[in-house]
This record gives structure tokens, sequence and C-alpha cells, in this order.
């Protein structure tokens, strides 16, 4: 956030790691969860100019339509709730991804893997309801990975979060979150899956190709995407290069191109992070160059037959390794804003080695002064402090902003009804 050791080595993107340091508590709350007050001491404790920034934020926001359409919940299966992770990930003969998993609940807030599922729960929903005026956060299922057959490749699941689940949390705390479900179109019972969980409220549907080994151009998904447009449901997808969990191998399903297919059978479509990372080939090229993911992003939300149905998410776009052309070029232009959706993909943003505000100053998206107030209130509330973060960044040399609709339920989308 504010300071990075540069010497360290982290799993987390961008950020190299040293494994003997794997263990090391010290590193884990610097890199990771740095927050030092409870949400609930916010109000009595921020400065008058945090509070301003806090107001600001808020002007023009509607609370009953505020909505983050990109929260994780995740868990070890603590309670029951079926959720996993990877062995590996909790494996000392894997040093750099246990560090990894380490960050991740030092940023969640977790302490206690006994209870590490309801900790997780508890903690974001705490964090929603200490915000004045919150919206509610689409809470995300997470499905494990599977090959062509159908057949599950627990080896590749990273981590599994069961619809069940997320569905479960959604009902216990319905002012603050709203289920969202995962299924993999490669599952033998997968429309039947969707048909299951729209009968039940569902409106979106979560995939991270790059993870999950899913290649949205495969004909395989056309029953999927087929189930989708019949059911009404908006498919939420990763695009670009994926840093947060394994995917190395499979970056090339990442390409927005590749999205063309469900687009073109009717289905809506939601790109999150704009695609703002790495480099894929242009398909639309014989020469197949590489061209980074944004540019691709940018050529499908240029074509006209997919206004009203493809939109871009702007999660962890005002991240280190994202500002620059991506984020500057999003707010510069009003008529993608017009399509564009906010999400948190938290707890990426509670991660404190992510969100670096000096770099944002100096790169001309702050002012010193707002980068104090924003500090301040991470201190609290990492979740407000993305929020207020994403309402007060403006173009560099222009000044434009984010408009406060970007924050607020699109009305052709409508993921929460």
């Amino acid at each position: 956030m504010r300071r990075l050791i540069v010497c360290i080595c982290v799993a987390v993107p961008g950020i190299a790691v040293v494994a003997p340091l794997a263990g090391c508590s010290f590193f884990v709350r610097r890199l990771g969860g740095a927050f030092s007050h409870a949400p609930g001491e916010m109000a009595d404790g921020l400065s008058a100019g945090a509070r301003r920034l806090v107001d600001e934020a808020f002007r023009d926001i509607d609370p009953a339509t505020l909505v983050d359409h990109h929260a994780h919940v995740a868990g070890l299966g603590a309670g029951g709730t079926g959720c996993t992770v990877n062995p590996e990930m909790r494996s000392f003969w894997h040093p750099v991804k246990r560090f990894k998993y380490s960050i991740y609940l030092s940023a969640a807030g977790v302490d206690d893997l006994e209870r590490a599922d309801r900790q997780f729960v508890e903690r974001l929903a705490d964090l929603v309801r200490s915000t004045p005026r919150h919206g509610r956060l689409l809470i995300l299922a997470f499905d494990r990975r599977y090959a062509k057959d159908g057949t599950i490749d627990e080896a590749g699941t990273e981590f599994h979060v069961p619809n069940e689940y997320a569905f479960a949390v959604a009902r216990e705390f319905p002012d603050v979150f709203v289920a969202a479900i995962s299924v993999h179109p490669y599952r033998k019972d997968a429309p039947a899956e969707l048909s299951k969980w729209a009968a039940q409220g569902a409106r979106v549907v979560k995939w991270l190709p790059n993870a999950m080994g899913i290649d949205p151009s495969d004909p395989l998904c056309d029953p999927f995407y087929d189930r989708m447009k019949e059911l009404g449901l908006v498919l939420l997808s990763h695009g670009g290069e994926e840093q947060a969990v394994d995917g190395e191998e499979n970056q090339r399903l990442g390409n927005p191109l590749l999205l063309r297919r469900a687009l073109d059978r009717g289905v809506k479509v939601i790109v999150a992070h704009g695609a703002g990372l790495g480099e894929n080939v242009d398909l639309d090229s014989p020469g197949r160059e590489p061209v980074p993911n944004f540019d691709l992003f940018l050529r499908l939300m240029g074509e006209e037959k997919y206004k009203g149905l493809l939109f871009g998410e702007i999660s962890a776009m005002t991240q280190y390794n994202r500002i620059g052309t991506p984020l500057t070029t999003l707010l510069r232009r009003a008529d993608l804003q017009e399509r564009l959706v906010n999400g948190s993909d938290y707890p990426l943003p509670a991660i404190n080695a992510l969100i670096r505000t000096k770099s944002l100053v100096s790169q001309g998206y702050l002012s010193e002064e707002e980068r104090a107030g924003l500090n301040e209130i991470y201190d609290y509330n990492p979740l407000l402090f993305d929020f207020v973060l994403k309402r007060t960044i403006r173009a560099p040399g222009t000044g434009e902003r984010f408009q406060a609709s970007v924050f607020m339920e699109r009305p052709g989308l409508a993921v929460t009804k």
C-alpha cells in the first residue's frame, strides 16, 4: 500500500519471493492484511479529510442499487461448508504456494483455521455493514476444474466454493450479499445445474477460464450458452492474464476474443478486470501476433453487434500492475463507462502490497492529500478503501473520473434481482 519491502519475494501478483520466509508472520502481515483498526472504529477514528473523501465518494450514489459485482468467499471446509483449497497451498513442500495462501488468509482477516470459513464471511459482512450507505456484494462460487470428458480434475483445482455455500451465505446475510454461481461447461450436468440455480434466483455465472481450463470458444460450450440465454443468465468471465491462482499453462484461455462464441449465441458477458493484464495472440490476424489483452477487449467493445451484450468490469484496475494505459483509457472514455460495472475482487484490495497509493500519486491519479486520507480508510476498511479510491482517482492530465453509474446496477444486467 504505502511502502513495499522490495527485497521480499511473495507469491502474489507481480512480487518475487524467497521461500524461506514462508513461515514469517511479520512479512505476511506487512504484505497481506496490514490494516490496524476494526471497521466499527472508523466512524470515530477518521480525520476530517478522510471523511470528506468518503462523503464525496457516495455523492450521486443510490445505495439501493450500489453493487460490487466481484467479491470472493472461500474456505477450508471448516464447519462443513464444502469449500476446499488445493493441498499444495497448505504444504511446506510448496513454500511459494503456502506463502500465497498465508497472504490470502491475512487479507481476509482469518487467524483461526478451525473457524476459517466463518471468519472469512463474518469479516466481509462486517466490512460492508460498517460502510455508510452500503450496497450489496455479488459473492462468487467457484467450480472445480474439469477435463473435456466431464471428469473432475482435482489436482488442477486451486480452490472450490460450492454453489450451495454461496447461496447459504447470501441467504444468511441478505442485506449485504447476493450469490453468483459457478458451473463448468464441461460438466455432464452443466445445463441442468444452470436451470437448478436459476430457479432459485441465480443471475450470474462466474468463470476463470485460465485456472478452470475452460476454452470459451469450444463448441462443447454451445449447449451451455444456449441454456444461459434461455434462462437469462449473465456470464462474468475473467479476461486477460491471471496471476492470483495457478493458470500459467492456460493464459491463452484469458484471450477476450474467445468470448465471441458466447456473445454470438446471445449471452450477456461481463469481462472482469477489463482484460487489463498480459498479452494474447490476435485471433483476427493471419500473423497471430501477440497483442495486449486490453486492446483485444477494446476491439470487442467497439463491435456494434455486441452493444447490449458485452460489458467490462473494473476490479483490480487500480492495482500497481494495471495502472497506466488500461486505467487511464477507461477513465477518459465516457462511451466505455456506459458499459462498465464495478467490482472489488475482494480480498485482493486487502492485500497491502497490491495497491500502491504512492505510485498513483506519482502518475497523477491522486494528490498527496487524497493519498493520506485513503491510507487512513484502508487501515479501518480495505473494502471501503477500494470503493473510495475508484471514486477519487482521475485521469492524469485531463481529470476525468469514473461516473457514478459504473457503481450502480445496470438495468440491462439486473444481477441482484
